[in-house]
């Protein structure tokens, strides 16, 4: 059986799809990273409304934590 042939999202190289591609669908590990960061700089973006925390819900305290 052959495998998939998937091209690179970042610098389009094509390569298989297989278990010892281990960036997959990524061609390298650079790759990899530089789609991480475009995501980080916000030059991705899932579409929709985006979703806000409360207060409460950004509070980094244990909820038990406030019983003592």
């Amino acid at each position: 059986m052959t495998s998939a042939i998937v091209k690179c999202p970042t610098c389009q190289k094509a390569g298989p799809w297989t278990p010892k591609n281990e960036f997959r669908p990524f061609c390298s590990k650079r790759c990899q990273l530089i789609d991480l960061g475009a995501w980080a700089d916000e030059q991705h973006c899932i579409p929709g409304d985006p979703a806000y925390l409360s207060d409460n819900e950004l509070s980094t305290e244990h909820p038990t934590d406030q019983l003592v």
